[in-house]
């Protein structure tokens, strides 16, 4: 079994904490948004993962040397592959076409959730969904009365269905995939000016392919500020509800309501940290009041009352104030 993950994308929503960081490596938890969802795409796969391949842009050597570090610590190989142009999310996938091939998980990167779904491998396809309150701004899909599909509609303005689609799909004939990724952009089929990854199962469904739903619990996103807190705030609560605290973080004089996360060589002193709270390695934070935020690493936080915040890496804050959102590299002081 392969993954493919396009994320090239620099995720304009989320500014300034994407100006210097892809999205997907935007810490929530103590980790980035893209180890989270590659650990839980693992586990969705009864099989073992042999690759997996990140779609990016001009990200830097850096970046990908952290993307193909996600990769190893889950047990698998990391391969980069680049999408150039926006051109839609079957050319994404087209840029990875070089493992697909066989069983394959695709995932698009801004995506996080919670399920007790497992891959059956004899399906042919299956696509992941949620029940939503308003599809209208969601692709969804019908189902026939025993569990298939057989429609994809897009943002549809009357109600179809609430199940919509989440961005994670299963493939059992990877190279199939591929070359009806091909054929769509021969023949230059484009919405909106870009290669869409619906059309292309929808071409594969008429010819006779079987997708069933997975549905998933919970979805949730990292498309902006508020929302990346929300998400932080919900791994916290599903993957660590006791916290995590670094055997090397000093705390002194301070009250921590888990769960939190505490990275390595943090100092916490005259301060009440939590509930959901995730701090980078090297931080401090001194007199401080701190709920439901993420900060980043090497960032020096002092006389701050805070709630639903983000603050990014290497940011020197003094005063009070109770929404952030610092980008990285910031120095204030009130």
């Amino acid at each position: 079994m392969n993954i493919i993950i396009p994320m090239a994308g620099r995720g304009s929503r989320l500014r300034p904490h994407t100006l210097t960081t892809p999205k997907p490596l935007v810490p929530v938890a103590g980790k980035p948004i893209v180890e989270w969802l590659v650990a839980d795409l693992i586990a969705l796969s009864p099989e073992k993962i042999k690759s997996i391949g990140f779609v990016i842009g001009d990200f830097g050597t850096e970046v990908e040397q952290s993307l193909i570090a996600v990769a190893e610590r889950l047990g698998a190989e990391g391969r980069i592959f680049y999408q150039n142009e926006a051109l839609g999310t079957a050319h994404a996938i087209d840029c990875a076409s070089e493992i697909l091939t066989g069983p394959t998980i695709v995932a698009f990167a801004d995506t996080l959730f919670k399920t007790n779904y497992t891959i059956n491998t004899q399906d042919e396809g299956v696509i992941f969904v949620q029940k939503v309150e308003d599809p209208s701004a969601f692709g969804v899909i019908k189902l026939s009365s025993d569990g298939i599909i057989t429609d994809f509609v897009e943002k549809p303005d009357t109600f179809v269905s609430d199940l919509a689609i989440i961005g994670i799909y299963y493939f059992k004939d990877g190279d199939r995939l591929n070359q009806a990724i091909k054929n769509l952009i021969k023949s230059g089929q484009k919405i909106k000016g870009e290669f869409q990854l619906t059309n292309v199962m929808e071409t594969l469904r008429k010819e006779g392919a079987q997708y069933r739903p997975g549905e998933v619990e919970e979805w949730l996103d990292c498309g902006n500020k508020d929302a990346t807190v929300n998400t932080n705030q919900r791994i916290l609560e599903i993957k660590t509800p006791n916290g995590q605290i670094a055997a090397s973080a000093k705390i002194e004089n301070a009250t921590i309501i888990h769960p939190c996360y505490l990275g390595e060589n943090v100092s916490i002193k005259n301060t009440v940290i939590g509930p959901h709270v995730s701090v980078g390695d090297g931080s401090t934070i001194l007199n401080s009041v701190i709920s439901n935020t993420i900060i980043q690493k090497n960032s020096h936080i002092h006389g701050v009352i805070a709630t639903n915040s983000m603050i990014g890496n290497s940011v020197e804050y003094k005063g009070r104030i109770k929404d952030l959102s610092i980008g990285d590299y910031t120095k204030i002081q009130e």
